[in-house]
């Protein structure tokens, strides 16, 4: 009987592969039924990472958007899956114990099946609680091993801790090859071991195809017995992110697998729904360096993913580097040769530092430290000398058992310092912290959400959380939006011409207008004692409060605002003709306090209340 090899979908990481958002919470409903219709996926990654932090910084609810996907897949029997950092959960930093407990509870009731705990320094003691955790919230724990390349990370070591997290419950077990340099002939062997002692125990392959190994590293482990395969789909596969469903569904079709047929017709669908999502917002935080794949990631082992974020750095500090080599009379770099050094950087200084593996956030940690090294010898000063607070909560132990051997300039620098290694479990570091933000919901009367959702975002993100109720978020994400559009129509990239009308509806897509209900000539105000002048923005404006007046030849009509809100746009000046139905402003809806009827201070428009009632009482019309 000929083996079968399922498909995965990872839609999530495909977006988060090749820029920084994912799709909103509409267009995510628009592709789950052409997913469906493809036919050739088990299942689809929904969720996780940093998805959900993302959906906060462009004004979405995170928990919306994950139960409006998930649900069209439960629907139909396809798995879903969302990506775990287990002790950072779903951020970057360490969460309390309770709130990993509560997010396990949450997913599972938001519609995810599975969840794929891992952690970057491979450490179990932050993996075996989530576990557990995640069995008592419903769902399958799907244990990951985080694959690279050294003399640490031998196929003996990974056998040892698949063990190690099968005893400790895994249910399934993910090589996560998230810089794509597993070595394919040793993929296979990780993958016969563990099938020979387990083999009841599902095993999934996810790598990504930067450096080249990923399409042979699937037919290995395939061939050593792996059950599911991650793949992705034009126009977000290859480059950085993941082989093609198709190019893998015809490989394993050819060496005697048994594979879901893929419907065209569907997928040609959802390759151009996904593209209009890349069109709609989405492609410009997408770094076009993401679509190539490169080599020169073989010998640094960083994940492709992080090329653009790289790169930006890199071009910060190139300036930087050359001012101190030329003032030391040395010979100054260009970009390319700049590159190498850091690379080659990164490949001393990674075993240094204990040889964690380079996924979220430690690549960051060793990226940073070579570059911050580069800078520090361009001034002919000592290395590691700039490592920050999180760099050095790795080294000590603060995030987990590192899988090598610091380096003895490392631990005594520590020393010299005055730190203190940590040996102890992590999760220690990190009290429990549920009660404080139940508390705090109670007193800004938020609602704790469906299965307590509202309050595991607020526990998990919350910075982001704030910025999102206040709208903070939404409002910053709309500037970043136009400011990037403006770039690219300027750079040639985008033919578009964006007018005053487009840029106010990019800045504030909510607002409304105000209509002139007359034609005339618009008075904002008339003060005799001053010039009058149209509303700052930001001024508030109550419901049926009167905004402005119109001249007409039977006197003055008053315009009135249909709801509290807050001017966002001004579309005509004091004085200015107008015509009947052209808008005079817009204005984005606001909660409006009974007391704020006094102006405050100028320079605080933002608080102002515009109340023309006192100032036109009992004048007559036509004035």
């Amino acid at each position: 009987m000929k083996k079968e090899i399922k498909f995965s979908l990872v839609y999530r990481d495909m977006w988060q592969s090749s820029g920084k958002y994912v799709p909103r919470k509409d267009q995510l409903a628009k592709i789950a039924p052409v997913i469906i219709d493809m036919g050739c996926f088990d299942r689809v990654e929904t969720n996780g990472g940093a998805s959900e932090q993302v959906n906060l910084l462009y004004g979405e609810n995170p928990n919306e958007a994950v139960r409006t996907f998930t649900k069209p897949f439960n629907e139909v029997g396809i798995k879903t899956h969302m990506l775990d950092r287990g002790l950072n959960a779903l951020r970057m930093n360490p969460v309390p114990a309770d709130v990993r407990q509560l997010m396990y509870k949450v997913k599972h009731a938001q519609g995810t099946d599975i969840t794929r705990i891992f952690c970057g320094l491979n450490d179990p003691r932050n993996i075996l609680p989530s576990i557990k955790w995640a069995k008592e919230g419903g769902m399958t724990p799907q244990a990951a091993m985080c694959i690279t390349f050294s003399k640490v990370h031998t196929v003996e070591y990974y056998v040892n801790l698949a063990e190690q997290l099968i005893e400790g419950g895994a249910e399934e077990i993910c090589l996560k090859d998230m810089a794509g340099i597993g070595r394919p002939h040793s993929l296979g062997l990780i993958v016969k071991a563990i099938k020979e002692k387990h083999p009841d125990i599902i095993i999934q392959y996810h790598g990504h195809s930067g450096p080249g190994f990923s399409v042979a590293s699937m037919l290995e482990v395939a061939k050593a017995g792996a059950d599911v395969l991650d793949v992705a789909m034009e126009p977000l596969s290859w480059g950085m992110v993941h082989p093609d469903v198709i190019t893998i569904q015809a490989m394993l079709k050819d060496a005697g697998f048994l594979v879901k047929d893929i419907n065209m017709k569907a997928y040609m669908e959802a390759r151009s729904l996904t593209q209009s999502f890349i069109d709609d917002f989405l492609g410009y935080w997408i770094d076009p360096r993401n679509s190539r794949m490169s080599s020169l990631l073989v010998g640094c082992g960083l994940p492709g993913g992080m090329m653009g974020s790289l790169m930006a750095d890199l071009k910060g500090m190139h300036a930087a580097i050359n001012m101190n080599l030329k003032n030391r009379g040395k010979s100054e770099l260009s970009e390319d040769e700049l590159l190498v050094e850091l690379f080659n950087e990164v490949q001393r200084i990674w075993p240094m530092l204990g040889t964690p593996c380079l996924v979220t956030p430690f690549s960051q940690y060793v990226k940073n430290a070579a570059l911050f090294n580069l800078f520090s010898k361009s001034m002919d000063e000592a290395p590691f000398t700039r490592m920050d607070e999180a760099m050095w909560g790795m080294v000590l132990g603060k995030s987990g058992k590192l899988p090598g051997t610091l380096a003895p300039e490392i631990v005594e620098l520590a020393h010299k310092k005055g730190y203190e290694f940590y040996t102890d479990d992590p999760q220690k570091l990190y009290p429990d912290e549920l009660p404080r933000f139940i508390e705090e919901m109670k007193k800004e009367g938020w609602d704790r959400g469906r299965d307590d959702e509202e309050l595991f975002e607020f526990a998990m993100h919350e910075k982001q959380y704030r910025e999102y109720k206040s709208g903070q978020a939404k409002e910053q994400f709309n500037k970043d939006l136009l400011e990037r559009m403006e770039k690219a129509a300027k750079g040639g990239q985008q033919i578009v011409f964006l007018s005053d009308a487009d840029k106010r509806a990019i800045l504030h897509p909510n607002a409304e207008p105000i209509e002139a209900s007359h034609d005339g000539k618009l008075f904002w105000e008339l003060d005799f004692d001053s010039v009058s002048k149209a509303p700052v923005l930001g001024t508030i404006v109550k419901k049926d409060a009167i905004v402005a007046y119109i001249q007409t030849p039977h006197g003055m009509e008053a315009l009135k605002a249909l709801d509290n809100g807050k001017i966002v746009n001004v579309c005509c000046e004091q004085g200015g003709v107008i015509a009947k139905g052209q808008p005079i402003a817009w204005v984005e809806s606001v909660q409006v306090e009974e007391e704020k009827k006094v102006k405050k201070a100028p320079g605080k428009p933002d608080t102002e209340v515009l109340e023309h009632e006192s100032k036109w009482k009992n004048r007559p019309r036509g004035i």
